[in-house]
């Protein structure tokens, strides 16, 4: 059974850099349930925009807590 999970990201253009660089390899956020969960970083590479990141964002694991895939929202 899936879970889905819901959390808010602002991180600056520089911020952001380090995840795409790789220099920082996890993110950690609390989710909107007040939960804190951590995933590799190179799963929102992606988004990452000339400004940085920002926006609402829906996560989803599978029963076994493994990453399925992340969604702006």
């Amino acid at each position: 059974m899936a879970t889905e999970i819901r959390f808010s990201l602002n991180l600056s253009k520089e911020q952001a850099l380090r995840y795409y660089q790789g220099s920082a390899r996890f993110v950690v956020v609390t989710a909107e349930n007040g939960k804190r969960i951590q995933f590799p970083a190179e799963h929102i590479r992606s988004f990452i925009g000339a400004s940085g990141i920002q926006g609402r964002f829906s996560i989803e694991f599978d029963g076994n807590n493994k990453l399925i895939a992340i969604r702006r929202i």
